[in-house]
């Protein structure tokens, strides 16, 4: 089963945020980039860019599929990871590290309340790979 690293928040769409102070860092999971298989393109928007809960920030392109990046949460783009167009196989190698997408500055932090917990995207993995 795929890696889920505790401190983290996801998304049933298979997106992580990492909740830093009054930002977040956003990725997706280890279980989504192996559904998708060798990722060879990734599209983000720029730092400035809005975001919205549940709307699509990007896209991913894998020999597989082209899939879209959904916000975890609603805010302002304040980094956006510049290597991965160059690098987009950083997304296979290490989603939760250097795979990282974008950092939003929160524009309404209690959005990540209705993010699930480790426990829980755990689960809905499980039964998605059942």
């Amino acid at each position: 089963m795929a890696h889920v690293p505790a401190d983290l928040k996801y998304t049933k769409e298979h997106e992580w945020a990492k909740i830093e102070g009054g930002q977040a860092r956003i990725g997706i999971t280890a279980f989504a980039q192996e559904q998708l298989g060798d990722v060879v393109f990734v599209e983000l928007p720029k730092v400035g860019a809005r975001v919205t809960a549940a709307k699509t920030f990007g896209v991913v392109e894998s020999v597989k599929a082209v899939s879209d990046l959904f916000a975890p949460l609603s805010g302002e783009i304040v980094e956006v990871n510049g290597e991965l167009p160059k690098k987009p196989e950083t997304v296979n190698t290490d989603p939760y590290g250097q795979g990282w997408m974008i950092v939003v500055k929160l524009s309404n932090p209690a959005e990540a309340d209705g993010l699930m917990s480790a426990e829980a995207y755990q689960q809905l993995i499980a039964a998605a790979s059942h």
